[in-house]
């Protein structure tokens, strides 16, 4: 991607956000199913968005805590793959869990659990540093330019030829 020229595009913004949300949920529902559905008879959307469910006084609380942790690390990789903007990484990642605390408020009522807010805040300080420390990384990695050494190896080449012929 070129980085040069910034162009403001919504409907990309839009997309990115949508991705972000989706692939978020899909990676937390794998890793729901993985942790919490081996220790429960019933998998629902209430490990997912309410806020009772993040507890630590339960080893079926502390699945779900190590659920959402994890996709939060998770949610790092599609930052770097999606957003691939350092200075973007803290505005999507607060964005995903605004519209999370939004559906956890729709879900259950608003989240009064101590535990709910440091495993969100958590999550959001997870993805935002490392986010941004991976595109950070990324954005710094050198160009290969070997094309363009070759071509321009060439004209140097052409040019010597005949400049020696001329002699």
């Amino acid at each position: 991607m070129f980085y040069g020229a910034v162009v403001w595009d919504p409907w990309l913004i839009v997309a990115q956000i949508f991705c972000l949300q989706c692939v978020y949920y899909l990676t937390l529902g794998l890793f729901l199913s993985i942790l919490v559905g081996s220790r429960v008879s019933r998998m629902s959307l209430v490990y997912f968005f309410d806020y009772a469910t993040l507890t630590a006084s339960t080893v079926t609380g502390w699945c779900v805590i190590a659920s959402f942790l994890l996709s939060a690390l998770a949610g790092v990789g599609y930052l770097v793959f999606l957003i691939e903007r350092a200075k973007k990484c803290l505005d999507f990642s607060v964005t995903l869990f605004i519209i999370h605390l939004f559906i956890c408020i729709v879900y259950g009522g608003w989240p009064s659990s101590v535990t709910w807010w440091i495993v969100n805040g958590t999550g959001i300080a997870i993805m935002a540093l490392l986010g941004e420390y991976l595109c950070i990384r990324r954005e710094m990695r050198e160009i290969p330019i070997t094309r363009l050494r070759s071509s321009k190896d060439l004209v140097l080449h052409m040019l010597c030829q005949t400049t020696m012929s001329c002699l």
